[in-house]
């Protein structure tokens, strides 16, 4: 029935156009009459002369502005075929609306979480865009008070199995990880089961975000969502200190290999493959392993967006004291959401990155240590084996630990950073292929 309707809207549009056109000449055939001219002569002029030239270009006139008249009109039917389509019956057409990303906030016993949530709320555009969810675990009143302060701003929720974990003997010291690995598996079950949601950005309860923060999540969110080859955004540089970073350029992003965590955005379809299959205990390592990055990459920033203030926690402050107090959290709004990052793509990045990085100038780690380099670099540093890249890095100040084979912050093995104010890039011998998942 729809198909027959639109059948005769369209042969009557024809026959419309068609009507008009044969009106028009019927016009210009008819005699100029004697009394005053009707609606048609007002429109056409005073009808023939013996200027056949003058006579022609207002006909000419005519007839343009008379098919522009019809031209609307079939504008104006063509706007409305989807509504003969029959596979549209029943349908309302969708409204285009910009994708809402919540913001996830792991929590447990740190009341501390009045920092992290002053600063998301504080900073984020729009609470319908960005509503704030807080899991807490461990039932800490204190901490629920502080979060229930927040009132509507926040969504509360509350993991209802506190019992311990059954673990191995010498895995007891470790009943805390597993807890949290049961916690982050039962928040984004909600998150993306519960309440739906096709995207999410995980921060635990001890990080400050940039001015930045949502803005730089935002613009990403279509390159996740577009590039099969990433499967995380990452507000997070591993070697982000001051110093170590170039303050001139906070919009520079990398892909990275390695799952930085510390402020990341998920696809449900990455959990959907994920959780099944998800840990008891020790869920960020097991995220960097061959079998569950499955070569797929991270965007990562130069300037961190985020800031760690908890030294305290079931970690007992591994690496804080030495690293991550010292990391530089971006102060510079950066418009991304503005900006061309098409370069972020697979290919066209690889391309460049690996130009940039072998047509660097190699240089001694003697050289690079003692800050003898010369010209504005930037640099290649490189190194063999696991040893030489332990080394390097432990010695000029960057994290050297390395998971399955992949060094934090690496690109096919590559880790970039400054020193003493030039760009080194740490690199394999050109041909790299692979990573060596015993060097771990």
């Amino acid at each position: 029935m729809l198909r027959k309707r639109g059948s005769v809207i369209l042969c009557g549009a024809f026959l419309f156009v068609t009507w008009n056109a044969i009106l028009v000449l019927l016009l210009w055939g008819r005699s100029p009459q004697p009394a005053q001219p009707g609606r048609e002569q007002r429109e056409l002029g005073d009808g023939p002369t013996n200027d056949v030239v003058a006579d022609v270009l207002r006909m000419a006139d005519v007839f343009e502005a008379e098919l522009e008249n019809q031209k609307k009109i079939l504008l104006q039917i063509q706007g409305h075929r989807p509504l003969w389509d029959p596979s549209n019956k029943g349908r309302v057409q969708p409204v285009p609306q910009e994708p809402v990303i919540p913001v996830l906030v792991i929590a447990c016993n740190r009341v501390t979480v009045r920092r992290c949530l002053d600063k998301l709320v504080e900073r984020r555009p729009s609470a319908e865009l960005h509503p704030i969810i807080v899991s807490q675990d461990c039932g800490h009143a204190e901490t629920a008070e502080v979060i229930g302060s927040y009132g509507d701003k926040v969504v509360h929720l509350k993991q209802p199995d506190l019992s311990d974990i059954a673990v191995r003997p010498d895995h007891k010291k470790f009943q805390g990880y597993y807890k949290i690995s049961r916690h982050y598996h039962w928040a984004l079950n909600q998150v993306f089961k519960n309440l739906s949601y096709s995207s999410v950005v995980i921060v635990e309860d001890d990080l400050e975000v940039a001015p930045d923060f949502f803005e730089y999540f935002r613009a990403l969110h279509p390159v996740l969502k577009s590039d099969p080859n990433l499967w995380c955004v990452s507000a997070w540089n591993d070697n982000g200190r001051d110093g170590y970073v170039d303050p001139s350029q906070a919009n520079l992003l990398y892909r990275t290999d390695f799952f930085p965590g510390l402020g990341w955005m998920l696809r449900r379809e990455v959990w959907e493959e994920l959780e099944p299959k998800w840990p008891a205990s020790f869920w960020d390592d097991w995220m960097r392993q061959p079998e569950q990055r499955r070569n797929r990459a991270c965007i990562r920033p130069e300037i961190s967006r985020t800031l760690t203030f908890g030294r305290q926690g079931v970690s007992l402050g591994q690496f804080y004291d030495k690293y991550l107090r010292y990391i530089k959290l971006n102060s510079e709004f950066v418009p991304f959401t503005k900006l061309d990052l098409s370069f972020l793509k697979e290919e066209t990045y690889r391309e460049k990155f690996e130009k940039e990085v072998y047509s660097a100038p190699v240089v001694t780690y003697e050289d690079v240590k003692r800050g003898q380099l010369k010209g504005s670099g930037p640099f290649r540093l490189q190194y063999s084996t696991k040893d030489s890249f332990k080394i390097f890095a432990k010695n000029l100040g960057i994290m050297d630990d390395l998971k399955s084979g992949v060094p934090r912050t690496g690109y096919r093995g590559v880790v970039s950073f400054l020193s003493k104010g030039r760009r080194i890039y740490l690199a394999p011998a050109p041909g790299w292929t692979r990573y060596d998942a015993t060097w771990g």
